[in-house]
């Protein structure tokens, strides 16, 4: 028996639609919804198996479709027919519904109800087919994260970022703080398009692989900056997954940098409906990343939450690696660096450790200049961010250039 839950907002197909389900052998209709939001609510309750919805029905995005997946209902879309079919039954596709049944061809529709789903497509080369062409990953990606009190996360994945383009590796800096980022604001980006909102925009309506570049600022050669929420309160408009996508698709282009928040708590209301988590964003980008750079300041406030966090941490890594940045060393502290590792060995099992002098002189040049520290000249930080990238890229040391070129623009290719 298979449970069927329509939503059609008065469409004129769906009393056509409801009277063949209702006639089919092994098929229930038990509820017909108003909305989006009643299918979604009726979905969590776990009863149901299919789903039937309009192709246009107002609201249907990807995440929509990732929440009804999530509680094992499929979902059956039915198309218009005539002049736009083809373009709504791809980006239905796009979107994640696999099954799709047009308007005029209805009598299908309790057979795609009762039809196991088709997995998705593999693309099987031809024999003579040149390897170089086919699609491969591009690069990894470096979530960089630290507990609460400002101990430099934003510093630190600028830094790395402009150093792997500084070497030649085509980067996409991320800024993923659902509290403001500042990544716009330290590297002087005036264009007061988000490039997060623009990209989860994109994701709801599948376009974001093909139309990535429009979601970047281009502020070097090798270098893009995906610029965070305008301001704090507009976490909301990044659904789940969002953020993951945006990781996924840039990593097929080359490194990704992402700067994430500082809170790993989870919203448990977020389980329970459409709406997001505020701390999402964090917790998608630690969880497909490639390994986790945690940044911590060096004084004894500093490391006793670097030391909680590093706890916390373990249980949403999903075993990426973890690095560990100790910022802002200084002898005034009174204790070394084998002090400090002592500590923090303690605690997790480290893929490196490294420390990052107070260097309070290059960061205000480099915040004065809106470049980063690595761009704004010599200084003793940016060779330890150098150092940094040495180990997390190796291979990407003996090709370092010397000269370091750039362009800034505050929109799309408009030079300042």
């Amino acid at each position: 028996m298979v449970v069927v839950l329509v939503v059609a907002a008065g469409a004129a197909w769906e009393s056509t639609a409801l009277g063949l389900l209702a006639e089919r052998q092994g098929i229930v209709v038990l509820k017909r919804c108003v909305d989006l939001d009643d299918l979604l609510a009726a979905a969590s309750a776990g009863q149901a198996d299919v789903a039937v919805l309009g192709a246009d029905t107002h609201g249907l995005d990807q995440a929509a479709v990732d929440l009804l997946r999530k509680h094992s209902v499929r979902p059956v879309a039915v198309i218009p027919s005539g002049v736009g079919m083809d373009s709504a039954r791809l980006r239905a596709t796009r979107i994640g519904i696999r099954a799709t049944v047009s308007e005029s061809e209805l009598t299908s529709l309790p057979d795609a109800v009762l039809a196991d789903e088709a997995p998705s497509e593999t693309v099987v080369p031809d024999e003579g087919q040149d390897e170089a062409v086919q699609p491969a990953r591009g690069g990894g990606v470096l979530a960089v994260w630290g507990p609460a009190g400002a101990p430099g996360r934003t510093t630190l994945a600028a830094g790395i970022a402009a150093e792997l383009a500084r070497r030649g590796c085509r980067t996409t800096l991320v800024d993923a703080d659902p509290y403001g980022g500042a990544i716009a604001q330290q590297l002087g980006i005036l264009d007061e398009v988000s490039g997060l909102l623009a990209a989860a925009r994109l994701t709801a309506g599948g376009m974001l692989p093909e139309r990535f570049g429009s979601v970047q600022r281009t502020i070097g050669p090798h270098l893009g900056v995906v610029t965070g929420l305008p301001r704090a309160d507009r976490w909301v408009e990044v659904r789940s997954g969002v953020v993951e996508h945006l990781l996924d698709v840039g990593r097929d282009h080359g490194q990704v940098v992402v700067d994430t928040g500082f809170s790993l708590e989870h919203d448990p209301a977020s389980d329970f409906g459409s709406r997001p988590g505020r701390n999402q964003m964090t917790l998608g980008a630690i969880d497909v990343a490639d390994e986790v750079v945690v940044v911590g300041n060096a004084d004894p406030v500093g490391l006793s939450r670097l030391a909680r966090g590093l706890v916390e941490l373990r249980d949403v890594t999903g075993g990426a690696p973890v690095r560990v940045v100790v910022n802002r060393m200084r002898p005034t502290l009174g204790w070394s660096d084998k002090d400090i590792a002592g500590m923090v060995e303690g605690f997790t099992r480290l893929t490196g450790l490294h420390f990052l002098p107070d260097d309070r002189a290059a960061v205000d040049h480099a915040l004065v200049a809106g470049r980063t520290v690595v761009e704004s000249g010599d200084s003793a930080l940016g060779r330890a961010i150098s150092g940094i990238v040495d180990e997390l890229l190796p291979e990407s040391a003996s090709v370092a250039p010397s000269g370091r070129v750039r362009r800034r623009t505050t929109g799309r290719g408009r030079p300042r």
